[in-house]
């Protein structure tokens, strides 16, 4: 009795530090990526705690008629302005340090493989509780990926991407869909980081 997974990720944002909204060209994507979705049985829908995940989540909620769940291990694994002062070139070293390595634990936020554990948690337990449903996850490209390599050979992966480790951080494109399903503690992975619901 698996669980189907839909991991997508949010809507293109503002260019700005914080807890940003997602932009007018997020908002045609996220209008896009619902009306994709509802061509499927989605019974229900989560949502990273960040705005621009939210603010996706709720537009595919309105076209399922589904009202979406916030859940914060959804959440991404570092956000730029989280930590005060620093500035988007700092953020930037940050990231691609806990990219390279993957149990450095930055001054705020989850190193990567602990941001991959908490995703799979989470996956997991909605499993257990929703078996045979088809669940939207709406979260953030680094978490999806740090998911993916916890759980997932590099042979596996480089199916989907010939240099997935060294592409990893341009590979999942906003408001793409991932497609697995969860059985027990057990993954499988159908279909990664779609974007062809986004050029209809």
């Amino acid at each position: 009795m698996s669980t189907d997974f839909y991991l997508v990720r949010h809507a293109i944002k503002e260019k700005d530090a914080g807890d940003v909204s997602i932009s007018v060209e997020g908002l045609e994507q996220a209008h896009l990526t619902a009306r994709y979705l509802n061509k499927f049985p989605i019974s229900r829908i989560f949502s990273s705690p960040l705005k621009r995940a939210k603010q996706t989540a709720q537009i595919i909620g309105k076209a399922a008629r589904i009202p979406f769940v916030e859940d914060i291990r959804l959440r991404e694994r570092a956000n730029w302005g989280d930590l005060p002062g620093q500035t988007f070139e700092e953020f930037v070293d940050m990231w691609n340090q806990s990219t390279r390595e993957r149990d450095f634990l930055p001054p705020i936020g989850d190193s990567a493989r602990r941001a991959g554990e908490r995703l799979s948690s989470c996956l997991i337990e909605l499993s257990v509780q929703f078996p045979c449903e088809s669940i939207v996850i709406v979260t953030h490209g680094g978490l999806i990926t740090d998911f993916l390599l916890n759980e997932f050979s590099q042979d596996e992966l480089n199916h989907t991407h010939s240099n997935f480790i060294n592409e990893q951080s341009n590979l999942i494109a906003e408001c793409s869909i991932t497609r697995i399903s969860c059985v027990g503690k057990e993954f499988k992975l159908f279909e990664f980081a779609n974007i062809t619901h986004l050029s209809c």
